[in-house]
């Protein structure tokens, strides 16, 4: 449970976690599973608290709903097994006159300050990070209207679509010739709900406007030109209100460069040294069959390095461990996006086969449950990233092969469906296969480790 707290906590996602405890009377004594759990959890949890027999147990549930709610972060209630069976006549209050509006107005001074440099700038361009994700609609429509390209963090991927005629895809390393050009390009950045952290690929010598209603979030790792406090989509909308609007002809620019990409795409789509399907094969043909409206949950390594970089978003949302980068993340994110969203939705989780090795035992779970999952399994019996890192370090390749199973017959011995691809002439027919079955299936991709 605490690597899965530690991802919400650094994600800032609002959680409540409960954990059983063993009966107070032998609490302390070293009873079979007697460990301080409030002590254990007193890192990842801003709330924990223990029930007692005599305590207010709805107000600390309430204060635990609280706290995970407005810090986006981990509240955490223990409870007693003697507490577990306790009636209660406390009667179930939603978050009704416990939390107030959070949506910060910028500051006037500043505000006009930025509005100022957006006018005087010839080349912007929008940096929107996974802090804007429910505010993309008012930020794309200042970005029409200041006609500037939008760039994505990687963990923002696919909170504008890359088919908009502004849109350049991830920046980063993980990104796109498209959005690093328009980076390379531009005079002033609009950065929105972004952390500026080291894979963002933002460069620290442009003039910045930053907002963000986090006041610790401004100017995190460096000096901000403009670091303007308040909501996101307030603050966008203000801005799309005060400044002029602009035609520079970005979205010829943006295709253009999609064009020379895409090109470059293709032709690394056909690379076979006869050790396994590329990279760039596999996501040009998962963009084409994958549902619009799926739901994908990517994990940790070379695999999701890939995905930022060929995977074409339409209308897709992506999961992620963002900040922690936990691996093995992808099949439990399917997992908990199907038990959200259950058959609503395609769901498609794409990991490494070290990341599906970690929580592999989770696919008897979902054929328990009979979860619509498609999972992806890009399978170079090795950790790709760690040996890059090695090199990179110049240091020899140290204990990172793997030695696997066909996780396609695994998939078929848990009660699931599993498929091989050994080839990128199985590719289409195989996506299309698995994502057309109702059920859980593993598509297991023998890939080349080195065509990323």
């Amino acid at each position: 449970m605490l690597t899965g707290l530690y991802d919400a906590k650094v994600d800032g996602a609002p959680v409540l976690s409960l954990s059983g405890q063993v009966p107070s009377k032998v609490r302390g004594r070293g009873a079979f599973q007697d460990l301080d759990l409030n002590a254990a959890f007193a890192d990842v949890a801003e709330y924990s608290q223990t029930i007692q027999a005599g305590s207010d147990h709805a107000e600390i549930m309430s204060l635990a709903c609280k706290t995970a709610l407005v810090r986006g972060t981990v509240g955490h209630v223990v409870l007693p097994d003697e507490v577990q069976t306790l009636p209660s006549d406390a009667q179930a209050k939603g978050p009704a006159g416990r939390i107030g509006a959070t949506a910060v107005t910028p500051p006037a001074p500043v505000l006009e300050e930025a509005i100022a440099a957006i006018n005087k700038a010839e080349r912007p361009l929008i940096v929107v990070g996974a802090g804007a994700r429910s505010d993309m609609a008012t930020i794309t429509k200042l970005a029409e209207h200041l006609d500037a390209p939008v760039a994505t963090t990687f963990k923002a991927k696919g909170q504008i679509s890359d088919s908009h005629p502004l849109g350049c895809g991830v920046l980063g390393r993980s990104g796109t010739p498209v959005a690093s050009w328009f980076m390379n390009e531009s005079d002033l950045i609009l950065a929105f709900g972004t952390s500026f952290s080291n894979h963002t690929g933002i460069a620290e010598y442009k003039r910045t406007i930053q907002v963000d209603r986090d006041p610790m979030a401004l100017g995190r790792f460096h000096s901000i030109d403009v670091p303007l406090l308040g909501d996101i989509g307030v603050t966008a909308d203000f801005m799309a209100k005060g400044v002029g609007k602009a035609s520079h002809g970005t979205a010829n620019e943006v295709a253009a460069r999609w064009r020379i990409w895409r090109a470059e795409k293709q032709s690394r789509v056909s690379d076979d040294r006869g050790r396994g399907v590329s990279a760039a094969a596999l996501f040009a043909t998962l963009s084409n069959e994958v549902d619009a409206e799926a739901v994908i949950s990517v994990d940790v390594g070379n695999n999701t390095y890939s995905f930022g970089r060929y995977f074409e978003v339409d209308r897709q949302r992506v999961l992620m461990s963002g900040y922690l980068g936990s691996i093995g993340f992808g099949f439990a994110g399917a997992m908990g996006a199907w038990a959200a969203m259950g058959d609503t939705h395609q769901i498609v989780g794409i990991s490494g086969d070290g990341g599906f090795g970690q929580y592999g035992f989770e696919f008897t779970t979902a054929v328990k449950y009979n979860m619509n999952i498609t999972h992806v399994l890009l399978n170079n019996s090795e950790l790709g990233k760690i040996s890059k890192e090695q090199r990179s370090a110049e240091l020899d390749v140290w204990q990172t092969s793997l030695v696997n199973p066909d996780f396609a017959a695994f998939a078929r011995l848990c009660g699931g469906t599993g498929i091989n691809v050994t080839h990128s002439d199985q590719l289409e027919t195989a996506l299309a296969d698995a994502l057309a079955h109702d059920g859980p299936v593993i598509v297991d991709v023998a890939t080349d480790v080195d065509l990323l």
